[in-house]
């Protein structure tokens, strides 16, 4: 029997997103492959964080997706995951005003999560 801790990775979330996470109706996260989240995988927890506040929420990482950018992401993973409350194409574009396009070319990870507790 295993008795390995999972690793904790702290992400900022904007108020809207961080809502919809902490209220269970948000399932799929998105963010840009980055160095530092190319090795998250499932199992892993990440605390979410209203940046500036203490605010937090946990959640557990069940799978990782990669895909080559977020419209693909978007039509692969369907959007009311990931915003319940935006259509795909204001989802696209609240993304993309996010992050831009030299950082959408890095990759886009498709992160499904489940609320602890």
């Amino acid at each position: 029997m295993s008795n390995t801790t999972p690793r904790v990775r702290e992400l900022n979330l904007y108020r809207q997103y961080f809502d919809l996470v902490a209220a269970g109706a948000k399932s799929i996260e998105v963010r840009v492959k980055y160095a530092h989240l190319a090795d998250l995988a499932a199992g892993d927890v990440i605390r979410f964080r209203i940046k500036g506040t203490e605010e937090t929420c946990e959640v557990e990482v069940k799978q990782v997706t990669e895909y080559p950018d977020f419209e693909t992401l978007l039509n692969g993973e369907g959007p009311s995951n990931i915003n319940p409350n935006a259509t795909r194409d204001e989802q696209l574009a609240n993304i993309r005003a996010i992050y831009p396009p030299e950082k959408e070319a890095l990759g886009a990870l498709a992160i499904r999560i489940e609320l602890i507790g």
